[in-house]
């Protein structure tokens, strides 16, 4: 796989490494690009080959309009990386993006037969939780600014600068629809296992809705806690990588799982 590969594609890879065994391929939070993971690439093992998603409507996919469904972006994601399902693979997600590889999962398993090899969630309560919150989606500007600084995922100097709030305030609110208007359907428990990591301090998703991620699977499955609130993704991330290379270390040799 080369970088032209790469181009206009959902699929990213800052340092591409056709000797890798496994590829990594990650989905950000709401509102969150691929650069979020770019400094991963230096702290994963050489047998890793990193792959960001890009979620159109962000980074270099800037000039492309954001979804704000699941199911036409889980579409738009399983055609672009399904070329780079060729050798052994993984899942990560964080928040939002733990839904989103869930649900890709899904399609591909229906789609193409095939899954990855371990899916990791981060951040997320399990699909088949009720959301109990109000939609904020669709709120006036100032009421929906208020919400974003009690997740306290947007930095307070990016919140307090119009000129960069007018640019994210149309991807965030089109991520936040994705979440908001997703409707749960029951399938049969996917064949791949399932590592789930949550924030020790996170006021947003519950250990027990971390855990009810284990109905998701019938192969193995186990939940880590690790220091910090929603985004430990970032306070925690040399725990949360150590978790991921080992555990992946652990199925590099296998094909992709059927």
């Amino acid at each position: 796989m080369t970088n032209t590969q790469f181009l206009n594609s959902l699929i990213t890879c800052p340092k591409p490494n056709p000797q890798a065994s496994v590829r990594l391929f990650c989905f950000p939070y709401a509102g969150g690009s691929s650069l979020i993971f770019r400094q991963w690439r230096d702290y994963l093992p050489a047998t890793i080959e990193l792959c960001p998603v890009e979620i159109p409507g962000r980074g270099t996919q800037m000039k492309s309009p954001p979804f704000t469904r699941l199911e036409p972006l889980v579409r738009a994601i399983a055609s672009a990386i399904q070329p780079y399902l060729d050798k052994p693979f993984a899942f990560f997600g964080h928040s939002m993006g733990g839904l989103v590889s869930f649900e890709l999962t899904r399609l591909l398993r229906k789609q193409y037969g095939i899954s990855p090899n371990y899916l990791f969630i981060s951040g997320r309560c399990a699909p088949q939780v009720p959301n109990s919150e109000p939609p904020i989606h669709n709120l006036p500007e100032q009421e929906f600014l208020e919400e974003l600084r009690r997740f306290n995922g947007t930095p307070t100097s990016v919140l307090e600068n119009s000129e960069l709030m007018q640019l994210f305030l149309p991807i965030l609110r089109a991520d936040f629809a994705v979440l908001e208007t997703y409707v749960y359907a029951e399938q049969p428990p996917l064949n791949c296992p399932i590592t789930v990591c949550g924030g020790l301090q996170d006021q947003e998703v519950s250990y027990d809705q971390l855990l009810a991620w284990q109905e998701q699977t019938c192969n193995s499955f186990s939940v880590h806690m690790l220091p910090g609130d929603h985004f430990f993704v970032h306070s925690s991330q040399q725990q949360l990588l150590e978790i991921i290379s080992r555990t992946m270390n652990e199925f590099s040799h296998l094909s992709p799982a059927d």
